[in-house]
């Protein structure tokens, strides 16, 4: 899973504030290891996520290929509407620039069964995913709206070799402006309470509705989706039983206060 880990502060409109370790790298491998796949994030930390490796993670998470660098972690602060939705976000990314070259080292000495690409700044797809690409490697993608229009771009000439696409509502439309979206393979399209829809070839073939219930914090739940969905492919399921198993899983994530952050 490339991407980042970082350290996120959340607002919400009832005044509620926390201060977490997240980032995408980190929600994606989790709910992979979780759902019994071994995962391993491709990261750039800095001394004040020193306590990372510490915590008691699943077995199958492999935190070998997230490196320490000067500096410090990227950091992202969120504002969420009453309805979930992402109306303010800032970000300074400290270390994480970095990133691209740590993962194109990555690239060329791991070998691993399918790569997950968090397509987010500061990383810098595009040599991310003409190597995968020209190596024939399978990948799949997903997309932050801050900045989904840069990325999904920037992704363009990749995105119909990806095994699955991984976006919401809101970036769906941008994706669908941007490319033929009958051209790629697999598209999960969240909704935040919403259905989730799965396409294939731009038609929708399953949907499948969250549970409901009280929602604590919803930073990483579409990113466990990914993750869920994922290892669930990879361990044989199909689509459409991943496709449960991962809104199931990011159920109890929203539902989940997340992980505290504690500077060292």
């Amino acid at each position: 899973m490339i991407g980042n880990i970082s350290i996120d502060t959340t607002r919400y409109p009832d005044g509620r504030t926390y201060a977490l370790i997240g980032g995408a790298a980190l929600h994606v491998a989790l709910a992979a290891a979780r759902a019994g796949t071994p995962a391993r994030p491709v990261a750039v930390i800095g001394a004040d996520l020193t306590r990372l490796h510490a915590r008691p993670w699943p077995k199958k998470l492999d935190l070998s290929h997230v490196t320490t660098a000067a500096g410090a972690s990227c950091r992202f602060d969120i504002t969420y509407s009453t309805d979930g939705q992402v109306v303010g976000l800032t970000a300074a990314y400290g270390c994480a620039t970095a990133l691209t070259a740590h993962v194109l080292d990555v690239l060329d000495g791991s070998a691993c069964d399918h790569w997950h690409i968090c397509c987010r700044r500061p990383l810098d797809v595009r040599p991310v995913l003409e190597q995968l690409v020209m190596a024939g490697h399978p990948f799949s993608l997903d997309f932050h709206l801050a900045s989904a229009a840069e990325q999904i771009h920037a992704a363009t000439n990749a995105l119909p070799h990806a095994v699955a696409v991984f976006v919401n509502a809101a970036e769906y439309r941008i994706l669908d402006d941007l490319v033929a979206v009958n051209e790629l393979a697999t598209v999960v399209v969240s909704d935040g309470s919403g259905a989730v829809v799965l396409l294939r070839h731009g038609r929708a073939i399953d949907t499948e509705l969250p549970q409901g219930g009280p929602v604590t914090e919803v930073t990483g739940a579409g990113d466990t989706l990914a993750g869920a969905y994922l290892a669930d492919i990879l361990q044989g399921s199909t689509e459409q039983e991943a496709l449960a198993s991962a809104v199931t899983a990011a159920t109890h994530q929203a539902r989940d206060p997340g992980l505290p952050y504690e500077s060292p």
